[in-house]
């Protein structure tokens, strides 16, 4: 069965030329096609011959996913992916004033179940391939006609639950001769699978990691977000503290705001002593609402008390800034609007 040639890091291409009898410079020759000069047809790699290319051909597809929908609103495009076996993703692009940037999906549903996100109610179906992350990238470029300058992979799945796939994507955008996305502007949220974050702390990448904390106290979090009566809060903060010593990048606390929920004075005080003298910032997200009727986004008034009360103690806080909730595009509502299998 043939492979699909956007899944390759360069350094497998340079094995696979090697096994061939081939000289390795060649699969920098293929990247350059494939992401510099964004030709997807082998056969006008011109610069390769003939009979490598008819080789590539048998061994390889470029087949990419395919644009079922978009939908825009301001500064922020939805993509609806219908892949190979006909499952849905969805990835959106955001527009700031640095340039755009993607939040990529990992996986076709997600196994977490946090209580308050949209993409925890189908249950994961499958991981997605590297070339599948990669061509979400790849394929909104070409439609919207831009270059992203940055990644956050916090769409539909957890991360780290892929994490050889993604693993394997994030070398594929951050290589000199690939997409060109430096690691300080690629984001991985996780909800805190606290082995993975370990080995995601010993990477020669360094990327930019958050954390879906959402509760200061385990029990409020284990109600929320069932991850966390296997790994506690206890358990997740050591791992913070051994990934900012292996790293010394500061991590990302990120926090939704749910009315009545989490959003108190006294829980700001608990998240503050939690991470204090720690190098961390809390990003505060206002709940973007969903068919979960339980839950509702925490006024003006509270998240401005919430964030006045980190501040105060020491906490360095944003309020994030919010996209595509028209649309159901913002954080927590990404889910696949069609059936997947």
């Amino acid at each position: 069965m043939k492979k699909n040639l956007f899944d390759f890091t360069r350094s497998e291409l340079e094995n696979y030329f090697e096994s061939i009898g081939e000289k390795k410079f060649k699969a920098t020759q293929i990247y350059e096609w494939l992401y510099q000069k964004r030709v997807w047809d082998i056969s006008e790699f011109s610069n390769i011959k003939k009979e490598i290319r008819t080789k590539l051909e048998e061994d390889f597809t470029l087949d990419l996913i395919t644009i079922e929908k978009k939908e825009s609103d301001v500064g922020t495009y939805k993509y609806l992916f219908r892949l190979a076996d006909d499952n849905f993703i969805e990835a959106v692009v955001m527009v700031h004033d640095y340039g755009p940037s993607i939040c990529v999906s990992s996986e076709v549903g997600c196994n977490m179940g946090c209580k308050f996100c949209e993409s925890g109610r189908q249950k994961k179906i499958r991981n997605l391939e590297a070339y599948e992350i990669v061509e979400q990238i790849l394929v909104i470029e070409r439609d919207l006609n831009i270059r992203l300058k940055s990644v956050v992979i916090m769409g539909i799945g957890e991360p780290l639950d892929n994490y050889d796939n993604i693993i394997k994507f994030i070398t594929i955008i951050n290589d000199s001769k690939g997409i060109q996305i430096g690691a300080r502007h690629i984001t991985l949220s996780t909800c805190g699978l606290v082995p993975k974050m370990a080995l995601l702390a010993e990477l020669p990448i360094q990327i930019n990691l958050a954390i879906s904390l959402h509760a200061p106290t385990d029990e409020l979090r284990n109600k929320l977000m069932p991850v966390n009566k296997v790994y506690n809060i206890a358990t997740l903060k050591e791992a913070i503290n051994h990934y900012l010593q292996l790293t010394g990048r500061r991590v990302t606390i990120e926090y939704v705001m749910l009315n009545n929920v989490n959003d108190s004075v006294e829980e700001a005080i608990k998240l503050a002593n939690l991470f204090k003298k720690m190098n961390i910032y809390v990003n505060l997200i206002p709940y973007n609402e969903t068919n979960h009727l339980e839950f509702k986004r925490s006024s003006k008034t509270k998240i401005m008390a919430f964030y006045d009360t980190l501040k105060k103690n020491g906490i360095n806080c944003t309020i994030r800034k919010e996209f595509g909730a028209n649309i159901n595009a913002a954080c927590g509502q990404l889910r696949g609007s069609m059936k997947n299998k």
